[in-house]
């Protein structure tokens, strides 16, 4: 299979292709991602071999308006104002799933990863397919995460079915906060700092 390059110009097809189940690479405002319709296990499991990773870790779901985060996970006063203050933004929120959710997004676990990119065209490319993504860094398991479109070419050509051309900005992965009943927790440090997140929580009714 010889991977289709695109430029965010051919954001119909790139839209068709995802809505098809087909796996896409495609620069966010952090790093470059690789993802998939969230809706298809034949999908999920076609980013799992191309990750090659564990098929029992979950992926995030990749939103395209902070509203909608409210179907597909369980939020409160509090979480609801630290996802209006940081989204769209460069963090990945851990929240308590809904019962609903397919069982290959969850995989059993008591948290999804919910973000919403700070990336115009990746929210304008989720409106298109009309459903949440899954995506992951675009890096195979275990390997340093790619920052640009010829490292994600290098390692997927062939792979997957397409790549989009572009650059990330802060090219450093999201922040990934946990909101769980004893309130936050970091999981993995990242562009907003973590004692930043904790002020606003605390400041939060």
């Amino acid at each position: 299979m010889e991977t289709k390059i695109w430029n965010e110009e051919d954001i119909e097809e790139i839209a068709s292709a995802l809505k098809k189940g087909e796996v896409v690479s495609f620069p966010t405002e952090t790093v470059y991602g690789v993802g998939v319709i969230a809706s298809s296990k034949a999908a999920f499991d076609k980013l799992v071999s191309a990750k090659r990773r564990p098929p029992e870790k979950p992926f995030a779901m990749m939103l395209a308006d902070v509203k909608d985060v409210g179907n597909h996970s369980e939020i409160d006063s509090k979480t609801s104002f630290l996802l209006e203050k940081y989204l769209p933004g460069e963090i990945t929120f851990l929240l308590a799933p809904k019962a609903t959710l397919d069982p290959w997004v969850t995989l059993g676990s008591d948290s999804i990863g919910i973000r919403v990119p700070d990336s115009k065209f990746v929210r304008d490319l989720i409106r298109k397919v009309g459903e949440p993504l899954l995506v992951t860094s675009a890096n195979h398991s275990g390997e340093p995460t790619s920052k640009d479109f010829e490292t994600t070419y290098n390692s997927f050509n062939g792979e997957i079915y397409g790549i989009v051309k572009g650059s990330c900005v802060s090219n450093e992965a999201s922040t990934i906060v946990k909101i769980g009943k004893d309130g936050l927790s970091l999981i993995r440090k990242g562009p907003i700092p973590f004692e930043e997140i904790e002020k606003s929580w605390e400041d939060a009714k």
